[in-house]
């Protein structure tokens, strides 16, 4: 896993190299061969994308068309090496998406289904039900010799009407880097609450204000530096109470949707109020339907709109309804050339030009949407300890929030959090 983790890590920074480069050095070749319809319609976001900025006064992309495209291209590049470098645990979906290789999702299986597929060759895995979301599933391995975009389409045809999908994979939404940067003194804001954060895992005494962690994927938990950072930002905005989900653990196919859903009902079960997840993935229908299962029991959940810019396709699961979308921005306000974009943006929070403790490194350099999501959800869950409903905690919120757009959702939140960071 650390080869294949770190591979996620360094392609992560390869995209913000590239946006941080000169102009001139970005533009070369024009965009790869894309033979599955990868890249989609990006002339047709690059455009939207460029009308956006326009209308904003936070304006990153003005007249930068070049960038746009090629951290679209970046993102191909990224994930076609990822799976190149995990064929043994990731293949390619029907919507050329790294999944779980050789597995399927099937959502409410019941016998007579689960006898169609096994008789075409589809054997169960797992079958069981999402602990505190009661959400029935089964895991099923794909017919021997089929790859998963021929079985998901064989299999969607002999179950018409059922939710099956890819078990997808999810990446983290920002890098880390060494600093030379020192702490500065707390900011005054109301402070406390409860944070749950599903990501990778933390080492044993690495957050004092850690109160449970678990795994949901093998060698879970397994200290991350993603993480560690996170959890340090969140303790020093003023959380009191920490929960983390390790949903990658030593698993080269980690940060799949199932562990994700997993994570959320261990955390549901927890009555953790405020959940922050810093990872980006494209839709699931197993994982939307935890999320709306938690929403509904009155858990807040707060997701990074990620970093292959606005060109991008919306990322999940920000981009779930009610799902509060939080994109980044920088020291001098303006966000993040390389924040992605979800199906809606609720807040912006710093994401760059600030740094963060991270046991065994010492202070290092942030910079990604990752870092502005548990920023935002840690003026949630303070808001939420002082209101006490969700509606009420955000009502307090966007009256802290700054600078209001369409770059920035209702507004900039946590932006004095940088002085205790």
């Amino acid at each position: 896993m650390a080869g294949s983790k770190w591979t996620r890590r360094a392609l992560g920074a390869a995209v913000l190299l590239l946006a941080a480069a000169p102009l001139h050095a970005q533009l070369g070749a024009g965009l790869p061969v894309d033979p599955a319809g990868t890249l989609g319609s990006i002339g047709e976001r690059v455009g939207e994308a460029l009308d956006d900025a326009r209308r904003s006064a936070l304006d990153p992309f003005e007249g930068n068309v070049r960038q746009l495209r090629d951290l679209a291209r970046e993102r191909v590049r990224r994930l076609a090496s990822f799976v190149s470098d995990n064929q043994g645990a990731v293949e390619w979906d029907d919507e050329r998406q790294p999944a779980v290789r050789g597995e399927v999702l099937l959502l409410d299986p019941d016998a007579q289904a689960l006898a169609l597929a096994g008789a075409r060759g589809y054997r169960v895995i797992e079958q069981g039900s999402i602990a505190g979301l009661d959400i029935p599933f089964a895991r099923l391995a794909v017919p021997e010799g089929t790859d998963l975009d021929d079985a998901l389409k064989r299999l969607r045809k002999a179950l018409p009407g059922r939710e099956i999908s890819a078990d997808q994979l999810h990446f983290p939404a920002g890098t880390t880097a060494p600093s030379g940067q020192a702490g500065a003194s707390s900011a005054a804001l109301p402070r406390g609450g409860t944070v749950g954060v599903i990501d990778g895992g933390l080492a044993a005494g690495s957050a004092a204000r850690l109160v449970a962690q678990k795994g949901f994927a093998r060698g879970a938990p397994r200290q991350d530096e993603h993480a560690a950072a996170i959890a340090s930002l969140l303790t020093g905005a003023g959380t009191a109470r920490l929960y983390a989900a390790d949903v990658y653990g030593s698993d080269p196919a980690g940060g799949n949707a199932l562990a994700i859903a997993r994570a959320l009902g261990w955390m549901h079960e927890g009555g953790v109020p405020v959940v922050s997840i810093s990872l980006v993935g494209p839709p699931n229908p197993l994982l939307a339907r935890a999320v709306a299962k938690v929403q509904q029991d009155g858990m807040v959940v707060v997701a990074a709109v990620g970093n292959d810019g606005a060109a991008a396709p919306p990322a999940y699961p920000a981009s779930y309804p009610g799902v509060v979308a939080v994109t980044g921005v920088d020291g001098a306000g303006r966000v993040l050339i390389e924040a992605g974009r979800a199906g809606h943006l609720d807040y912006a929070a710093p994401g760059a030009d600030m740094s963060a403790l991270v046991p065994g490194k010492g202070r290092i350099d942030l910079r990604g949407t990752s870092f502005a999501a548990p920023l935002a959800a840690a003026r949630i869950a303070a808001r939420l300890k002082e209101a006490g409903a969700a509606r009420a905690a955000l009502g307090l919120v966007d009256g802290e929030a700054l600078h209001p757009s369409r770059s920035t959702g209702r507004g900039v939140v946590c932006n004095i959090c940088r002085s205790g960071l």
